[in-house]
């Protein structure tokens, strides 16, 4: 299920990424849910609160988290929200299950085990979609890309957080070394913005790095409906 075509991109940055297909990330997670919010939570907690005020800030109340995990972010959205979180882990999901239920969080209307590449749901149900460090654990991102835009109506609002690859520098030899450990990690350290969609030709509204130094980003753009078909027919 690797995309070759991103993997012949990396090559020509100068490293090969290693093939993720569904059951590795299913098996990535599965040996992370119980320790994941301890060992991630932490350093990722930056972009992920920086997210959800993005999000709690734009107009629609239908809000899908791609990749919802064990649901560290679901406390934080405004309570009008009305938030279905979808992930491919079973385990996760169970986590997160748990903390909307100890959180008592009656705006979570679904959390559903799904594959964020074929999702079930119809066309332009929601009105933001956001994915928060997951861009780079699906086999194929741009596949991903295609299906939030899909399920997000005209005009709404994509966003993402993600480790984006650094273009060079000692930043870039450091994710160079990672790369060949990408698929035990269930992630890919070697993963670029073009990866996700052609920059030069999407309605990007905003850039912006995340503490700690940068190590994630946010990106945020208005569905781009237009390719969005011609993209998911790839």
């Amino acid at each position: 299920m690797a995309d070759i075509g991103l993997a012949k991109g990396a090559e020509e940055r100068g490293h090969a990424r290693a093939a993720l297909d569904a059951d590795s990330v299913r098996e990535a997670y599965r040996r992370w849910a119980g320790v994941y919010d301890v060992v991630f939570g932490g350093v990722s907690g930056f972009g992920r609160r920086r997210a959800v005020a993005a999000v709690n800030r734009l107009a629609g109340p239908r809000v899908l988290e791609v990749g919802v995990g064990t649901g560290l972010a679901l406390p934080l959205y405004r309570r009008d929200l009305q938030v279905v979180g979808i992930d491919l882990s079973r385990d996760m999901l169970e986590k997160a299950r748990e903390r909307v239920a100890d959180e008592k969080l009656p705006n979570v209307r679904g959390l559903v085990e799904m594959n964020a590449e074929e999702m079930a749901f119809a066309d332009g149900s929601f009105d933001i979609a956001v994915a928060m460090f997951t861009a780079s654990v699906v086999p194929d991102a741009k596949r991903l890309f295609a299906e939030m835009s899909r399920v997000v109506r005209p005009g709404g609002h994509l966003l993402f957080v993600n480790h984006f690859a650094a273009e060079g520098g000692p930043r870039w030899w450091i994710e160079r070394a990672m790369a060949p450990l990408s698929r035990r990690l269930g992630w890919h350290p070697d993963f670029a913005l073009r990866d996700l969609f052609v920059p030069e030709t999407t309605a990007v509204e905003f850039i912006q790095p995340c503490p700690p130094v940068g190590i994630f980003t946010l990106v945020q753009m208005r569905n781009p409906t237009a390719f969005a078909p011609a993209l998911a027919a790839n």
